[in-house]
C-alpha cells in the first residue's frame, strides 16, 4: 500500500526514534508498504519518521540512481559503481553508524519530504554500521561512497535530523521561504503527501 510521505514541518521528522522489536506490530506489512511508498515516489532511501512513525527503522534502493545516469551523457557513476547501486537494496532496524572517516565530499541530496529542494551536502565517505535485517539478524558492516552517503541521509531521519540541518547558513537562508511554503502545504509533489496541521 502507498503510504503518504510526511512532509517538512511536522514534528514527527524531529523525534529520534525508538528502538523496536521482532513483535512489533504490522512490521512486515510496514516494510512492504514502506518500498512500495519509496517506489511510488522514485526515491532511493526512505525512513520511518518519513510516513509518520518515529521507529529506528529505515529502508534504502539505490537502483534509481544508476537508471537515472543511463540518460546521462557525462555518466556520474563508473560500471562497476553502477553494478553496485543496482544491486544495493536493505532494511535497517535499530541501526546505529558506529564509524564515520575520511575527507568530506559534497553530493547534491534531496528529500522525498522535503520536494524539489536539492542542495551540496558534505559528508565522510566511509561509515561503519551496526543495524538488524527484517529477521532481526545483527549486522556489523562497512560502507563508502553513494551508498554509505544514503544511508547516513536515512539515518539522519532516525536521529531526527533533515539533511537542511547540515547544510551551510546561508545555503539554508536561501530556502528558508521555500521550507516554510512546504510546512503550510505549498507543495508540487507527485506522490502522496502528509502535511501537518497543528490542532487549533
Amino acid at each position: 500500500m502507498i503510504l503518504p510521505i510526511v512532509m517538512y514541518g511536522d514534528p514527527v521528522l524531529r523525534k529520534v526514534g525508538e528502538v523496536i522489536d521482532k513483535n512489533y506490530q504490522g512490521l512486515e506489512q510496514l516494510i512492504k508498504d514502506m518500498f512500495d511508498t519509496m517506489n511510488n515516489a522514485r526515491g532511493v532511501g526512505l525512513a520511518a519518521p518519513q510516513i509518520g512513525k518515529a521507529i529506528r527503522l529505515f529502508i534504502v534502493d539505490t537502483k534509481p540512481f544508476a537508471e537515472s545516469d543511463d540518460d546521462d551523457e557525462d555518466d556520474e557513476f563508473t560500471p562497476e559503481q553502477k553494478k553496485q547501486l543496482i544491486a544495493f537494496k536493505k532494511i535497517f532496524i535499530n541501526a546505529k553508524i558506529l564509524s564515520e572517516d575520511g575527507e568530506e565530499w559534497k553530493f547534491s541530496e534531496g528529500c522525498l519530504s522535503i520536494p524539489k529542494i536539492r542542495e551540496d551536502v558534505s559528508r565522510k565517505p566511509n561509515i561503519k554500521i551496526e543495524y538488524y535485517d527484517e529477521h532481526f539478524k545483527k549486522h556489523t558492516e562497512n560502507y563508502d561512497g553513494v551508498i554509505a552517503r544514503v544511508i547516513q541521509h536515512e539515518y539522519d531521519h532516525i536521529e531526527g535530523k533533515l539533511f537542511t540541518d547540515i547544510i551551510s547558513p546561508f545555503k539554508r537562508k536561501l530556502i528558508a521561504g521555500k521550507l516554510t511554503d512546504i510546512s503550510k502545504g505549498k507543495v508540487n509533489a507527485d506522490y502522496k503527501v502528509r502535511v501537518y496541521r497543528p490542532k487549533k
